[in-house]
């Protein structure tokens, strides 16, 4: 069982198995290709395949069908990848009712002119951006064309990354915002309660992924004092120059009025986005329950403008 070979061929028969039993639950069923491209770590480039489909009981499920190495990323190949796949399952393009791609990717050319030659074979098989993925890519334009919010996300990527660089560090966080939770619970400003003041950590956000910033500026909210004492200790005894200065930088940036009031807006905001994003994303979501989610959303949003 410890052998190499011995593992490959058990993961080959459960490949196999689970391949199988997906097959067997699509049946003769319409179906939906979702593509997403990547580069593992030996930098060849991956593309991976899933379908998404209503089973014999009603129910909305993706599965993943596989990943097809791909050393020509252009349309033409992106597509003989996937027919090679689909051929290889017995699978038709036939049966494809939407087509799904990363927007964003480094590919999006590419897939761009995938999707065409797939209507050109299929014409029923429509390309349906993501609403989830589109609220994200709105949301990093908007960051990115305001020059405050831009520099707020790029000190609060410092932040995380200058005290997420080592254990040592992210160990002495933890230990004094602890150190504040006993102060506050001796004091009566903290009260037990389940879920409560759990342990917390700030780890960096994604372009693509804005629940994570969401997570991010939370943490961040609640242990701002600890975060500033450590980049004290930083900016007095790091033997790396341009870590003191980062820290330093920081020091009198994150005090400022506008700092703040940004943390706590965006804060709010995106609160309300990671709502809309998570409810988007939902399984059993459908396009009019969806626009009307969003415009919940843009009410919630233009309330805020009006009433502060």
């Amino acid at each position: 069982m410890i052998s190499p070979n011995t593992q490959k061929d058990l993961i080959r028969a459960c490949t196999m198995e689970t391949t199988n039993a997906i097959l067997h639950e699509l049946g003769d069923e319409f179906l939906a290709i979702l593509l997403d491209e990547s580069h593992d770590v030996s930098v060849k480039e991956q593309m991976a395949v899933a379908l998404r489909f209503v089973n014999s009981e009603g129910c909305v499920v993706e599965h993943f069908l596989g990943i097809v190495h791909v050393s020509d990323t252009s349309a033409s190949s992106l597509k003989t990848a996937i027919q090679f796949l689909f051929l290889k399952h017995n699978l038709s393009l036939s049966k494809g009712r939407v087509q799904g791609y990363d927007g964003a990717s480094n590919m999006r050319g590419e897939f761009n002119g995938l999707k065409t030659l797939i209507m050109q074979e299929n014409s029923s098989a429509y390309y349906v951006h993501c609403f989830a993925h589109q609220l994200q890519l709105a949301l990093v334009a908007v960051a990115k064309k305001k020059p405050q919010l831009a520099a707020f996300f790029n000190s609060v990527t410092i932040i995380a990354t200058l005290v997420g660089v080592s254990c040592k560090r992210r160990d002495l966080l933890r230990e004094k915002q602890q150190n504040r939770v006993l102060e506050a619970f001796e004091i009566g400003e903290f009260s037990m309660g389940k879920g409560s003041n759990q342990e917390i950590s700030l780890q960096r956000g994604g372009d693509t992924c804005w629940g994570s910033h969401y997570r991010l500026l939370i943490s961040l909210v609640v242990m701002f004092s600890s975060v500033m004492e450590v980049f004290q200790i930083i900016e007095k005894d790091c033997s790396t120059v341009e870590q003191r200065g980062e820290a330093f930088s920081l020091l009198n940036v994150m005090p400022t009025f506008e700092f703040v009031f940004i943390l706590h807006l965006m804060k709010t905001i995106l609160r309300i986005m990671n709502e809309l994003s998570l409810a988007l994303q939902m399984k059993d979501q459908d396009i009019v329950n969806a626009m009307v989610l969003i415009e919940v959303a843009k009410q919630r949003l233009q309330e805020m403008r009006d009433e502060g």
